[in-house]
């Protein structure tokens, strides 16, 4: 009956370990592609707040 429980214990410790390392590889590229679109969007956005300041700055010349 030992036996069988530490078996069933390795068991369940092995299959959440596989599980945990392949859910974590499979999300991997989805948030590197969504750090990407932040990326692009928050560079815009910058950019844009930049040229804004700088029209304001030319108009009070």
């Amino acid at each position: 009956m030992s036996k069988l429980l530490s078996m069933l214990v390795a068991a369940v410790f092995a299959v959440s370990t596989v599980s945990v390392f392949a859910a974590e590889g499979a999300k991997a590229p989805e948030k590197k592609e969504e750090m990407k679109k932040v990326e692009k969007k928050t560079a815009k956005k910058a950019h844009k707040a930049k040229a804004k300041k700088e029209m304001k700055k030319e108009e009070k010349k």
